[in-house]
């Protein structure tokens, strides 16, 4: 028997998390492109960006056919956020800066690589990049390397660089359960084994 969903966070209804996810105003649009083999992931964490700010929107697919549109935002600037030899570190607004559209391709990095090469339109955006060092609270995926972050803690972060000195962090209480959810779902035993400090 499949256990009934909340419709809007997608977690199981005893699970639910919306009493826990924010709504957030910012300057920055944040447009999630989301991979359809993410939607059902558990820890569906573009979803719950999307749900705890006003300014975001989220699709999910792999060829975006509207994308000039979504791109072509009157009073926005597109940007990619995906690392490249070439992407420009973020900086805070200035007074008069036009605000970013923030495009953020949301999947492992092979489906996030894949959206790319098939949305050129995408693919040839300008890119901007988070700050080094970045440490992921994500504790139940191995990263695929120093920095990579979940994509609701690259968005807390790059929100955090525009916006300053704003505070997102309030997105990642939603995150946060969700993790503490799973390692007591498992165990801590096997969470320790699996994922604890080798």
């Amino acid at each position: 028997m499949s256990r009934i969903q909340c419709p809007r966070c997608l977690r199981p209804q005893t699970h639910c998390l919306c009493s826990l996810i924010p709504s957030l105003d910012s300057r920055t649009r944040v447009l999630l492109l989301q991979h359809p083999s993410e939607v059902n992931h558990a820890l569906n964490t573009a979803r719950l960006a999307a749900l705890g700010l006003s300014n975001a929107e989220l699709i999910v697919g792999e060829v975006f056919e509207d994308l000039p549109a979504l791109l072509n935002r009157p009073g926005y600037h597109a940007r990619l956020l995906f690392p490249a030899d070439d992407a420009q570190p973020m900086h805070p607004y200035g007074e008069s800066d036009k605000p970013l559209l923030l495009v953020v391709p949301d999947g492992t990095w092979r489906k996030a690589r894949k959206i790319l090469h098939l949305n050129p339109l995408l693919a040839a955006l300008p890119r901007v990049t988070l700050a080094e060092g970045g440490v992921s609270r994500y504790r139940l995926r191995k990263a695929p390397g120093p920095g990579a972050l979940s994509t609701i803690e690259a968005i807390v972060q790059a929100l955090q660089t525009l916006e300053a000195p704003a505070s997102f962090e309030p997105l990642l209480k939603p995150f946060e359960a969700l993790i503490e959810g799973q390692i007591a779902a498992m165990g801590e035993e096997t969470f320790q084994r699996n994922h604890g400090d080798k």
